[in-house]
């Protein structure tokens, strides 16, 4: 059962049930599509993503997307109403395996969860290379059949993602580590802005649109993941709690070494991230550039970047609100910063060291 040959139904046409559609159907699958919504049926139908579901039909694999709150509720229905293989994509996995252990056909699911997704909502937010080269968890249950992990392994494979292997509750954990709560963080920085005097926005520059960029995310969608994986991210908000105190406790107390390790801790952590491919992190610097807000201007910075012979790793674009200019941050290896800036000065932009 390990071959995905199809048919696959989607249950929920929105970002992540529409996207799995459409790389779906770029590697030739039929899909068949559920929605309680018929707007979004018919948005995801008319993108491509695969036609509504008819009586008649048998799917091979059945990918539940659909909100926190009805996961449970759909995988069952989903259990019963045929013999397919039954995935979820839900980003808590305790609690809908702890939903379907008393039925008779939880062998034939198995969880998994995509990390990916966009702060915009809906089909028409979806696209077919969301899943390219990111993670997908699969998280199989003691019980599960080996065909069925199988046959969603291949499904993650199709989407474009890599396929990590985890427990439940192991999976609980981590995405409340490295999701759940730093979106909590980002929200309660960004409500600082909320009520913020005029003249204090105007100095916004780019480090608080990175640290807020998530909490942009749909509240009620999140209020409900969050709440779904409570138990493991109480648990992360208790040791930020302690740390909180510990920051202010410095700061109060005028402890720059106390503060300074705390600091320091943080930076640890951002080189904890894997690097690219999921490899190990490899030192990064940023170049600053200084581009005009002209049409063509972006696209001349990249070619000449090219004829460096020099990759870009990421780029974020900080625009002044005062000036027509940006200031572009290319991150590139360490080893190859100083020569893409000798390299941009030689073709007369303006750089920042």
């Amino acid at each position: 059962m390990g071959d995905l040959v199809g048919p696959v139904e989607v249950v929920g046409a929105g970002l992540l049930g529409t996207s799995i559609g459409l790389a779906c159907r770029r590697a030739g699958l039929e899909v068949l599509l559920t929605d309680v919504s018929g707007e979004h049926l018919r948005t995801a139908s008319g993108l491509g993503a695969g036609r509504p579901r008819t009586p008649e039909d048998r799917p091979q694999l059945v990918v539940v997307a659909v909100p926190p709150d009805h996961l449970a509720e759909q995988i069952r229905r989903a259990l019963r109403g045929s013999d397919a293989v039954v995935t979820d994509v839900g980003s808590v996995k305790s609690g809908p395996l702890a939903a379907v252990a008393g039925e008779p056909r939880a062998h034939r699911y198995v969880g998994s969860h995509p990390m990916a997704g966009s702060e915009r909502s809906g089909p028409l937010a979806a696209t077919s290379s969301l899943f390219d080269g990111r993670p997908w968890a699969v998280t199989p249950h003691a019980d599960a059949d080996v065909d069925a992990v199988e046959l969603v392994e291949e499904l993650v494979r199709v989407c474009g993602a890599t396929p990590v292997w985890l427990t439940p509750e192991e999976h609980d954990r981590a995405v409340a580590r490295t999701s759940h709560v730093p979106h909590l963080l980002a929200s309660l920085a960004a409500a600082r802005l909320t009520d913020a005097p005029e003249n204090h926005l105007a100095l916004s520059g780019q480090g608080v649109r990175d640290v807020t960029r998530v909490a942009a995310g749909d509240p009620a969608l999140y209020g409900q993941i969050v709440s779904a994986n409570a138990d493991a991210v109480l648990a992360l908000l208790a040791e930020v709690r302690a740390q909180l105190d510990q920051v202010m406790d410095a700061v109060g107390g005028g402890d720059r070494a106390a503060l300074v390790d705390v600091l320091a801790r943080g930076v640890a952590g951002t080189r904890a991230i894997p690097g690219k491919h999921g490899g190990p992190p490899r030192p990064m610097r940023s170049v600053w550039v200084s581009v005009p807000d002209h049409p063509g201007e972006l696209a001349r910075l990249f070619a000449d970047t090219v004829a460096s012979e020099v990759n870009i790793e990421d780029i974020r674009i900080d625009h002044d609100p005062g000036r027509p200019v940006g200031l572009v941050e290319l991150v590139v290896e360490e080893r190859r910063a100083e020569h893409l800036l000798e390299s941009l000065e030689s073709r007369d932009w303006t750089t920042h060291r």
